[in-house]
């Protein structure tokens, strides 16, 4: 898994490829945590790379959805593929998480 991370104007864009699983999420919790704790409360998860989520990823998004609750921040995805949308559905995470086509139209919500 890969992770870049780039500020926006309206929010800081991090970018996810490959497969995200209980081997690579902690890496991706160290990365963002460490965006949250210096003081980014606007998320966008790009995962238009990601071709694989496991529960442990799902676990991830979550917990770092409700570290920027408390923070009064917010968490949008955008760009799921057809496979990480299914899981998506099936956990019932989309009913959880707002999401958008790509990272554009995520903007465009903000």
């Amino acid at each position: 898994m890969e992770v870049n991370i780039r500020k926006e104007e309206k929010a800081l864009v991090v970018s996810v490829t490959g497969r995200m699983d209980a081997v690579s999420a902690p890496d991706f919790d160290t990365q963002v945590e460490e965006q949250v704790d210096k003081g980014e409360t606007s998320l966008v998860l790009d995962l238009s790379g990601l071709d694989y989520i496991s529960s442990a990823g799902l676990r991830s998004m979550l917990t770092l959805a409700k570290k920027l609750k408390t923070k009064e921040g917010d968490l949008v995805l955008c760009g799921l593929q057809d496979v990480v949308n299914e899981v998506f559905e099936v956990s019932g995470f989309s009913t959880i998480f707002e999401i958008f086509g790509s990272v554009e139209e995520a903007m465009e919500g903000r």
